[in-house]
């Protein structure tokens, strides 16, 4: 009988992207993908570490929240100045953003249609189109 290790899934994402396995890392990482597709803010998941009796400091978080960024683990969403939603699907997909509740909800790649984008400047090229399509009303 296999013995399945709690962190196998966490230590073969950063492996795979060539972060190097910190204990830290592999607890946020836990937090992070064992839950499924997720939208959390580096607070949020600061309090689930906490909760979790994983040592760690919000400083840690947000550097932890960037390296997997960096590394193509997470997309970033910024819904406004100074605040952020790290999400844990990377796959081609735009967001619902309910402003009364701050909840983000996944839109299909494929539902929504970006036509007649400007040429982008000399040296560069588009690498993304990020929708995010503000919602009122959530109690």
């Amino acid at each position: 009988m296999k013995v399945e290790r709690p962190y196998r899934n966490a230590l073969e994402q950063l492996r795979r992207v060539g972060l190097r396995p910190t204990r830290q890392r592999l607890a946020l990482a836990r937090l992070l993908f064992d839950k499924g597709n997720r939208h959390v803010t580096a607070e949020q998941l600061h309090s689930e570490a906490i909760s979790a009796e994983v040592a760690v400091s919000l400083a840690t978080v947000y550097n932890c929240l960037h390296q997997f960024t960096t590394a193509g683990l997470l997309n970033e969403v910024v819904v406004e100045p100074g605040r952020s939603y790290f999400d844990t699907n990377v796959d081609d997909h735009h967001h619902f953003f309910f402003e009364d509740t701050g909840r983000l909800l996944d839109i299909d790649g494929s539902s929504v249609a970006v036509g007649d984008l400007p040429a982008p400047p000399d040296g560069t090229a588009i690498r993304r189109v990020d929708v995010i399509i503000r919602l009122c009303g959530e109690k």
